[in-house]
């Protein structure tokens, strides 16, 4: 990561900053000499600049990260982490659980890019959208969530096409990881016992990788798994 504003590193937001691997990108950011700051409904680690946001509101999320935007100074990278799931059939789960999903992870993902763009362009600053495994390849009783990450990656390749030349893209297409995801899921919806799932601190080292690369390269589109994960296609 290059710094371009006065005052300390360079300042990156990340979104669902506050567990899982939005926690872990938000350490591996401050290790590395950036300036994380948080949306997320929960309060991250202690001294983390953030605003409690519902990204499923996206004029919200809009809001929320301008303001952002000009208490950090702008931004040099955007990490869009937060992610929500609720497996289960299409005929069972409870629509306004259905549409969240997709509000949450793609609709909220793209109305951040959105906001925080006009700094990211000056800046030649870095997006990473953080799509999944099963935004390539779909599966029974997940309708909400492959929807949702199938969106994420037609969004971040086209996004990719778009800002080429002025803003760097990448895409990451997490595997499953050990995490608080799957907690308070029924048991069917669980990694079984014997689930192979990835440290989110690799995955987020290879974000900092990402955010890293100079103006006019971009990492387009990185798969991180454990390497005997069995959900990647």
């Amino acid at each position: 990561m290059t710094a371009t504003a006065p005052g300390g590193g360079p300042s990156v937001l990340v979104t669902g900053g506050s567990s899982g691997l939005g926690a872990a990108v938000v350490a591996a950011i401050a290790d590395a000499g950036g300036r994380p700051c948080v949306l997320d409904l929960m309060e991250p680690a202690p001294g983390v600049p953030w605003l409690a946001c519902d990204l499923a509101d996206t004029r919200a999320a809009e809001e929320a990260t301008r303001r952002l935007a000009e208490t950090a100074g702008g931004f040099d990278g955007v990490v869009t982490a937060a992610g929500v799931d609720r497996p289960g059939a299409l005929v069972d789960v409870p629509p306004a659980d259905w549409d969240r999903v997709v509000a949450v992870d793609l609709l909220g993902t793209a109305a951040v890019v959105r906001a925080a763009l006009p700094s990211l362009i000056e800046r030649r600053g870095h997006v990473v959208t953080v799509a999944s495994t099963l935004g390539l390849k779909a599966v029974a009783d997940a309708t909400a969530y492959c929807a949702a990450k199938f969106g994420v990656v037609g969004f971040t390749r086209a996004l990719a096409a778009e800002l080429a030349g002025s803003v760097g893209v990448t895409l990451l297409v997490p595997g499953g990881m050990r995490t608080a995801f799957f907690a308070g899921r029924e048991e069917q919806y669980r990694p079984g016992a014997d689930a192979v799932l990835n440290d989110p601190a690799a995955v987020a080292a290879a974000v900092v990788f990402a955010l890293r690369q100079p103006p006019g390269s971009a990492v387009r589109e990185m798969v991180l798994c454990a390497d005997r994960e069995t959900s990647y296609p």
